[in-house]
This record gives structure tokens, C-alpha cells and sequence, in this order.
């Protein structure tokens, strides 16, 4: 089996165990056991190879907990931010889940003890309540103990089952890794995808992601570090990961996260990636309000696909308009609309060398208000590199046309780009898609800033400004004109002979009737 027909094979078997073992629970509730049930296994297994350092005579599940020195147990928390003791190993559990008439609570104190090993330690702040949102009392599982732990047993024995192939841990291929990964979120994108707008909220789609990636990292050879101030699961952080070589990014991935449930989804998504917790550092809150890693900055990328048009406290708290984030545009974001409160504080977090490459509603690009002072701002500041506006039904959760907003600090003119990328898309069953190909298309002109008819041009500053700063990509870009061209002269003698078939017609029509009417009184005269 190749290996992509092996990863087609565990996505429609995990999917599978998602709907079988849920029966009446609905998917978006049930989302949580399957996607931590298989973070369990991974965090497992992952740690057993550590301990196990390719020694074949260790077999660490079949050793007893007190074989377990205290010197081994803190050496791997240091080292892998947690630790699992043989018993509390996903192998061991899900071999007798079937037996255990205390797996519910059973399950909750080994999840309890995996997040405490943590304590006191640099990686605390990365494991605490990773379990949190896996609640094995949930009444979502069933009513009774016996029916909770006949469906955490069924999810267990489905998730163990899964082929990840053999030798897939961190000292050796690293596309076994990939698979865990690539499982979790083919996951999370099923999930997303049936959730409507709300799955939006958390997973932008790969493709997007990836081309998200290419544009804030382009032309650098190596990053400080990514960031993502809304950062839902992590699929943004993480397809930089997967675009580049992991030295590239010299000092991790960072995030911020609004939504618990999402935020842990992050953090899982993390270490499923083989990202170890020194690696990351995802927060969770307001990135408008209460933002983390101001220490942190300034970051050479910044990825974000925030939330569109949603509202914030903006003038209601006075004290916004000084923060460094928003005072240079001398204007906060309505608060109805916190879009350019986002792209504002990506700016102030970019460094002097970075891109941002940031995912817009078409509407502020165009409005009036704040929205154009800060366009302005932007703008005679040179920061805008690139306007790229995206097919529309790309999204989850959506069908708007969103754009791409890049920014950087770095320019060497004072054009402005705009890219009319909203033709390249592939037509799927609920959703259109990128490929590969359009992500090419549109990194090519954007390296090159040439101008091609229909498709980019480069606006020089002055043009952007008489235009009373719009942004938007159908003020510069001439859209192809796909109609037919018609020959009016052609038309017009098509026409002189259609009509005078039409009247031949009516005179032949009118001789028949007449010849009709006229025969019974010849007749009669007869």
C-alpha cells in the first residue's frame, strides 16, 4: 500500500469510528473523545519511544510503575514536558477497556496525573488542562457509568486499531509522525466542515493555510519566529511547519486563542506535529484586550485568518487609543467590526524584516470611517505590500470572497500590489478549493510584482490615494470581459433576412387562409 492510499485508508477509518461509536451523540459534542483519544495514543506512544531509546530489549508498557526511579521520571519531564507511567499507557488501558467498570473515572485521574507531572516544571503552562474539554462523566456519553464507559471502551478499541505503521516516533521516519498528524486534522476538518460557521472559527482549510504560510515567509531564509494572534487550532502555525524545514523557524510558533476548547485543540495539535513544548507557546484570551508575547516581539512572520466583523470593546475603553497597537493610525476599529483592530496588532507585533499575510473581509477595504483613516495610515506609511482577493466559498462556514491582506516593513517602493486571484479555485462537491497549481500561480506574480492583464497589477502610491485609499483588488484589476463579441453587422443582415422570412411567411399564411375562407363561397355561387 502506498503511503497515500495508506493515509486514504486511515482517514476514512477514523472518520468511520467518529460516526459509529457517537450512535445519538451529536458530532460537534462527540469531537472531543475521538480528537483526544487519539492525542492520548500519540502523546503514549511517543513517550514510550523516548523512554525506550531504541533499546529492542525495553518494552516500557510491560514494566511495573515502581520500577520507575525518580531521577528517570523528573530527566523525562525536562526532556518531553511530561511523563506516563506504564500503567497509565494508552496501550495498556485500551487493552482492558472492555473489563474496567471504573474506565470513565479511571481514564479522568490518568488525565489528572499527566497534566500534574508538569507541575513545577518550564512545560506546566504547555500541558495544564490539555484534558480539560475530554470529560469522561459528560451525560453526552450516556446517562448511566455503564453505557460512558461502553462508548469511551468503543473509541478506545477504534482509535487502537488505526494503522500508523511501525518505527513512526521522533528518531525515526518522520512521515509515521506525519500521519498522526495528518489524521488529527483531517479530524478537525470534518468536524469544521459540518459545523458550519462556527468550524470556521477554529480551522482554516489547508490549502488556504498553506498559501498563508508561502506569502508571510517568502524570500527569507530563516525566521526568528511565526506567529498567529488568533490562532484557532493551529492549522496556520503548522502549515509553516510542513512548507519549510523545521531550522527555519529558529524559535518556535506562537499563538493566541480566544475560545478554550480551541486553544487546547491547538496545543494538541502541536505535540501531535512532533512540536515539542519548548517549541510552542500558545496563550489563551483576548488578543485585543489582553495580549500575550508583547515581550516576544517583534516576530519575522505573523500568519492570521481572524474572526470577520466581530465585535470589541474599541472606544468604550479609552485607554486603546494610547496603546502602542492603535495609537499611530489615531483611530480605533469600529467597534462593531474589529477587523483592522486585528491587521493593527499584527503590524505593531511584525519586525522590521517580516511579512504578515493576514485573511480579510472584503468590506473594509472599501468603507468609509475609521476603517479608511486607518487604510490611510497604512498606506502612507508604506505598509501595505499586497492585496489578493480569494475565490469565493473557499471557507468554512462561508461563502464570501475574502481577501489576503500582506504587510510588511520592508518595501522598496511605494506600489501597492493587487492580485485578482478570485478565478483559480477548483469546483468540490460543498465547498471550491485551491491547488497546489493556483498557490504557484499567485506566489509567482507576487514574487515578480509584474503586471499581467486581468490578473495583478502594481498601483503607485499617488493612484491608491487620489482613490480615496480603496484597497479593494476590483478598483485596479480590470476583470476579463467573458462575454461574446458580437458583429453588429452581421447581426443586422442576419436580422433584414430573418424578417423578410417573417414576412414572406405572413404572406403565405395569409394566401392559405384566404384560399380557406374563399372555398366554400365559390361553391355556393357554383
Amino acid at each position: 500500500m502506498t503511503s497515500i492510499q495508506q493515509r486514504a485508508e486511515l482517514q476514512r477509518r477514523i472518520w468511520q469510528i467518529a460516526n459509529d461509536v457517537r450512535g445519538a451523540v451529536d458530532g460537534w459534542d462527540f469531537k472531543q473523545y475521538v480528537l483526544g483519544t487519539l492525542f492520548y495514543r500519540f502523546i503514549s506512544e511517543n513517550f514510550a519511544a523516548y523512554i525506550e531509546g531504541g533499546d529492542e530489549s525495553i518494552h516500557y508498557a510491560a514494566l511495573n510503575d515502581v520500577v520507575i526511579t525518580p531521577e528517570i521520571r523528573d530527566d523525562a519531564i525536562k526532556t518531553k514536558g511530561y511523563f506516563i507511567y506504564p500503567s497509565q499507557l494508552f496501550v495498556n488501558v485500551a487493552t482492558n477497556a472492555n473489563t474496567n467498570e471504573s474506565l470513565n473515572t479511571y481514564l479522568a485521574n490518568i488525565f489528572k496525573a499527566i497534566e500534574a507531572s508538569a507541575s513545577g516544571y518550564p512545560s506546566e503552562q504547555d500541558i495544564r488542562g490539555l484534558f480539560a474539554d475530554f470529560d469522561t462523566t459528560s451525560n453526552r456519553l450516556g446517562n448511566t457509568v455503564k453505557d460512558k464507559n461502553a462508548r469511551l471502551a468503543a473509541v478506545l478499541k477504534g482509535v487502537a486499531e488505526l494503522d500508523f505503521g511501525h518505527d513512526f516516533y521522533e528518531n525515526s521516519d518522520a512521515s509515521h509522525i506525519d500521519l498522526f498528524g495528518d489524521a488529527y486534522e483531517f479530524l478537525i476538518s470534518n468536524y469544521a466542515a459540518n459545523a458550519g460557521k462556527s468550524g470556521g472559527e477554529f480551522f482554516t482549510p489547508q490549502q488556504v493555510s498553506k498559501l498563508i504560510a508561502r506569502l508571510a515567509m517568502h524570500g527569507q531564509s530563516s525566521i526568528n519566529k511565526i506567529y498567529d494572534p488568533a490562532c484557532g487550532s493551529g492549522s496556520l502555525l503548522l502549515q509553516a511547519k510542513k512548507q519549510f524545514d523545521a531550522h527555519i523557524i529558529e524559535d518556535g510558533f506562537f499563538g493566541q486563542e480566544l475560545n478554550h476548547t480551541t486553544y487546547n485543540l491547538a496545543r494538541m495539535n502541536m505535540f501531535l506535529h512532533n512540536v515539542n513544548y519548548d517549541k510552542f507557546n500558545i496563550e489563551l484570551g483576548d488578543t485585543l484586550t489582553l495580549p500575550h508575547f508583547g515581550d516576544d516581539k517583534p516576530f519575522d512572520a505573523i500568519v492570521s485568518n481572524p474572526p470577520y466583523s466581530v465585535r470589541w470593546v474599541g472606544s468604550d475603553d479609552p485607554t486603546l487609543i494610547n496603546d502602542d497597537r492603535f495609537a499611530p493610525a489615531g483611530v480605533l476599529a469600529p467597534k462593531s467590526k474589529a477587523d483592522f483592530a486585528f491587521v493593527l496588532h499584527a503590524l505593531n507585533y511584525l519586525s522590521s524584516k517580516g511579512r504578515a499575510a493576514i485573511v480579510c473581509f472584503p468590506g473594509i477595504f472599501y468603507r468609509g470611517g475609521a476603517e479608511q483613516k486607518i487604510r490611510q495610515y497604512l498606506v502612507d506609511n508604506n505598509y501595505v505590500e499586497t492585496v489578493i482577493s480569494l475565490a469565493p466559498n473557499l471557507f468554512f462556514g462561508t461563502t464570501i470572497a475574502v481577501s489576503i491582506l500582506v504587510l510588511s516593513k520592508h518595501k522598496t517602493d511605494t506600489h501597492t500590489q493587487f492580485i485578482d486571484a478570485s478565478g483559480l479555485f477548483k469546483k468540490e462537491t460543498n465547498n471550491n478549493a485551491l491547488l497546489d497549481t493556483h498557490i504557484d500561480q499567485i506566489m509567482a506574480v507576487f514574487d515578480s510584482k509584474a503586471n499581467v492583464d486581468h490578473f495583478a497589477q502594481s498601483v503607485p502610491f499617488e493612484k491608491v490615494a487620489a482613490n480615496d485609499y480603496n484597497l479593494s483588488v476590483s478598483s485596479y484589476v480590470e476583470a476579463k470581459d467573458t462575454r461574446e463579441v458580437v458583429d453588429i453587422a452581421q447581426l443586422n443582415a442576419e436580422l433584414k433576412t430573418t424578417v423578410a422570412k417573417i414576412d414572406q411567411l405572413r404572406k403565405d399564411i395569409d394566401a392559405i387562409v384566404a384560399e380557406i375562407e374563399g372555398g366554400p363561397q365559390q361553391e355556393e355561387q357554383a
